[in-house]
């Protein structure tokens, strides 16, 4: 394993960050579905298949721990049948793809000038497993595998949340757990390999099949059945919203669906871009009916997936919240509506911060504040059994919002 307390290579060319991988491969899948036809075939589910059979079986060959080699079956299994459950989902995405590790320079990965991984995709270029045509997923499954294997989980659950929100690829959320106990299984072989080149000590033995079975254990975990939570976030501008919904996604592993994000890439805007003055009106009732709806199916393909969704929007009027809330109830998941609320005036003071930090007029996002407070319906009887009220002014109001969602949500 590499270490995480190593401080990075201090040449910003000898090394990547976290962020700036994410977009480049964002940017490298864009430009494969570009450039490359889409073929409505089983491509990926079969180069899917012939990855577990690859890794199965060269597996099969070094285990000689009878509990490793009843974990690995199991896992065969499982894969098996979610392959044959899901290949509808399989044959919409296409043909494989090269991985973006084929054309792009090895560098560590680093976080905050801490060294976090020799590979930006715990992948080396000579790994059989680089070579290979995979769904593009691989790439971001890679990522998060050698983050979870590092323990990096609040990186992992940043890195996810990041890359569906620039990519849109959300329908990739059905197939990810296949994907990611292949590459944790793929892990597992590379550290038995090493000791099979003949080079190890019976210390060195120990450390590998460590490795090795964090691999395992990793797969095992992703392979469990869960029953995730919908998370409705309520709050006007300025309430700290997506702050504080940006910090349940880290603690907690959920998928945060943006309306502004949405929203603009409804309009074929990209996500992050800033459109001040739009040649069309991304604003209108319409749009921002539409927008709720994209955000309902969204939710209920995620939480098909077994990923906790957390809902970044307004979400001023019943029906709105109703909207999304029925993709919970709809599905006998757990449902929590959290109302982000703050004093106008420290509302007032938060919005002319950001307006001026962003260079913008703080008059105009003023009326927007007034235009949301008019707008708000309160809470109806139905929808308080769900509710929870956070001050967004109080001390440790993260700690506190953490804590209450593990109670109400995730306590068994």
């Amino acid at each position: 394993m590499d270490a995480t307390s190593a401080p990075c290579p201090t040449s910003s060319s000898s090394a990547i960050g976290v962020d700036e991988l994410l977009d480049s491969l964002v940017a490298y899948h864009r430009a494969l579905v570009d450039d490359l036809p889409y073929v409505a075939a089983s491509g990926c589910l079969a180069a899917t298949r012939g990855l577990v059979e690859d890794e199965v079986r060269t597996l099969e060959l070094h285990l000689a721990g009878e509990e490793d080699r009843r974990t690995l079956l199991r896992l065969r299994d499982w894969l098996e049948q979610e392959m044959r459950r899901l290949e509808p989902w399989f044959d919409e995405r296409g043909e494989p793809r090269p991985s973006w590790i084929v054309g792009h320079q090895t560098m560590p990965l680093c976080d905050r000038q801490r060294l976090i991984m020799s590979n930006p995709l715990d992948l080396d270029p000579a790994d059989p497993l680089a070579g290979r045509c995979l769904d593009s997923g691989f790439d971001l499954v890679s990522l998060l595998v050698g983050l979870y294997v590092r323990d990096e989980t609040r990186l992992a659950h940043y890195a996810f949340d990041r890359y569906l929100r620039l990519s849109g690829d959300y329908a990739l959320t059905r197939l990810v757990s296949v994907f990611a106990v292949c590459r944790s299984l793929a892990g597992a072989r590379r550290a038995l390999q090493r000791w099979t080149s003949g080079r190890g000590t019976a210390f060195h033995l120990a450390e590998v099949m460590t490795e090795c079975r964090r691999y395992l254990g990793l797969a095992e975990r992703v392979s469990n059945f869960r029953f995730p939570p919908l998370i409705v976030g309520v709050g006007v501008s300025g309430s700290g919203k997506s702050r504080f919904m940006a910090e349940v996604v880290e603690r907690l592993g959920a998928v945060r669906l943006c309306s502004d994000a949405e929203r603009r890439r409804l309009f074929g805007f990209y996500p992050q871009a800033v459109e001040p003055d739009p040649a069309v009106d991304i604003f209108s009732t319409e749009t921002t009916d539409r927008t709720y709806r994209r955000l309902a199916s969204l939710a209920g393909l995620l939480l098909d997936a077994g990923i906790p969704t957390c809902i970044d929007a307004t979400c001023l009027t019943y029906a709105q919240r109703q909207l999304l809330r029925q993709q919970g109830e709809a599905r006998g998941l757990p449902v929590l509506i959290v109302s982000f609320e703050a004093d106008e005036e420290t509302l007032r003071a938060r919005i002319v911060k950001r307006a001026r930090r962003q260079g913008g007029e703080p008059a105009t996002s003023l009326k927007v504040l007034e235009r949301q407070l008019s707008l708000f319906e309160s809470y109806r009887e139905e929808e308080r059994q769900h509710l929870l009220h956070l001050d967004t002014t109080a001390d440790n109001a993260s700690d506190t919002l953490a804590m209450l969602i593990q109670q109400r949500v995730f306590a068994g």
